[in-house]
C-alpha cells in the first residue's frame, strides 16, 4: 500500500513539473522596436491607442522624439511581421531597428 502512495507521488510530481514547463513556453515573450514616420503628438497617440489591441501584445512604448515604437508580445499569439503590418495598417513606414542600432 504504501509503494503504492509513493508511485502516485511520483507521476503526480512528475506531471506537475512538465505541466510547469509547457507554460513557461506558452508565456514565452520578446521584444522589438521599430523605427515608425511619427511626425507628431497625434501620430503617437493613432499607434498608442491601436497597437496595444493587437493580438498577443504585452506591452507598448513609444517616444516620439526618436521615433521609435517599443513593443512586448507573446511569441505564440503574433511575430514581428504582424506587428509591422499592424503599423503600416495605420499610414506609417515602419522598420525593426536591430539591437546593436539603438546604441
Amino acid at each position: 500500500m504504501r509503494t503504492v502512495k509513493i508511485v502516485l507521488v511520483a507521476i503526480f510530481l512528475a506531471t506537475t513539473a512538465v505541466s510547469a514547463q509547457d507554460a513557461q513556453k506558452n508565456k514565452k515573450e520578446e521584444q522589438i522596436v521599430f523605427s515608425v514616420s511619427m511626425d507628431c503628438h497625434n501620430c503617437e497617440q493613432k499607434v498608442m491607442k491601436n497597437i496595444p489591441y493587437e493580438r498577443g501584445v504585452k506591452d507598448l512604448n513609444t517616444n516620439l522624439e526618436n521615433k521609435l515604437v517599443t513593443i512586448r508580445y507573446k511569441t505564440k499569439k503574433t511575430n514581428k511581421d504582424n506587428l509591422k503590418k499592424a503599423i503600416e495598417k495605420l499610414g506609417f513606414t515602419c522598420e525593426e531597428v536591430k539591437p546593436d542600432a539603438q546604441k
